[in-house]
């Protein structure tokens, strides 16, 4: 039976995937700013669900977490980060006081809150889950704040799972294209220094156009997460969908194609040997 801590669950995919770990059997600690809009959501589990506050910026609130899924099931073997909001708009257009914040729940949130759950986790091993974006694979127009939040979950990620393998814990980084959770409903801020010289490229219009209209179904990226924690053979990078799966492809040959062209005369930087 695996025992779940996951941080974000008032809503989207972390809500899904709480509810859905919980109907399986398993043991689960979902976490909240506001607790009260999760609570009901653990009455029928008969306290294999338990609901706690957790301000995933605050890391006395993080260690209170912890300490409290230590105490109520003994530890945990799934820590799932996924707290997070987005910022649209170019980067010209957002002021400190809008992209500081987003940073700080985004980024260093899930720093205090894995930091707070390592000594338990290097104990009982486990997966790591971090919910980045296909906004996290490559930049785009209109997203660079949100881009650069999630470049830094990857690379974060992709550093935890070198140095956590000699411990027996696995990262796992979901990279979601466009799927019909609330995300562009309720965790979507815009910059708002609207700048007609960026109309074309700050994403103004995408969230009105988009919102409900997702391709990606939910339940069945829940049921993927679900199987790649379960699995011996879980990639490090798990783009979900279609969309994220043409992102990372189109990254990929573009990368491929940069590093070729200018190899013969980037490659040649090393002292000359004589």
């Amino acid at each position: 039976m695996k025992t779940w801590l996951i941080t974000g669950c008032s809503s989207g995919f972390e809500q899904r995937l709480a509810l859905a770990a919980a109907q399986r059997g398993n043991r689960v600690v979902a976490t909240a700013r506001d607790v009260k809009s999760i609570e009901e959501m653990a009455r029928p589990f008969d306290g294999r669900m338990i609901t706690l506050p957790l301000d995933v910026t605050d890391a006395a609130a993080a260690k209170a977490a912890v300490a409290k899924a230590v105490e109520t099931f003994g530890g945990f073997d799934v820590l799932v980060n996924n707290a997070g909001y987005g910022l649209f708009g170019a980067i010209e257009e957002a002021t400190s006081e809008a992209y500081r914040p987003m940073f700080e729940v985004n980024v260093f949130g899930l720093i205090e809150t894995t930091r707070a759950a390592l000594p338990v986790l290097r104990r009982s091993g486990g997966t790591i889950v971090n919910m980045s974006s296909g906004a996290g694979i490559a930049g785009s127009g209109g997203a660079g704040y949100y881009n650069a939040a999630k470049f830094a979950v990857e690379g974060i990620s992709e550093a935890l799972a070198g140095e956590l393998k000699p411990f027996g814990i696995r990262v796992l980084i979901v990279e979601p294209g466009p799927f019909r959770t609330d995300f562009l409903g309720r965790s979507i801020t815009m910059a708002a220094n609207e700048m007609p010289e960026y109309a074309a490229s700050s994403r103004r219009h995408y969230r009105e156009t988009n919102n409900g209209n997702q391709a990606g179904d939910p339940d069945k990226a829940v049921a993927v997460i679900l199987q790649a924690v379960d699995a011996d053979d879980a990639p490090l990078h798990l783009p979900l969908g279609p969309a994220a799966h043409a992102i990372a492809e189109r990254k990929l040959a573009s990368f491929r194609s940069d590093i070729d062209a200018w190899r013969h005369i980037s490659i040649v930087t090393d002292f000359d040997h004589s």
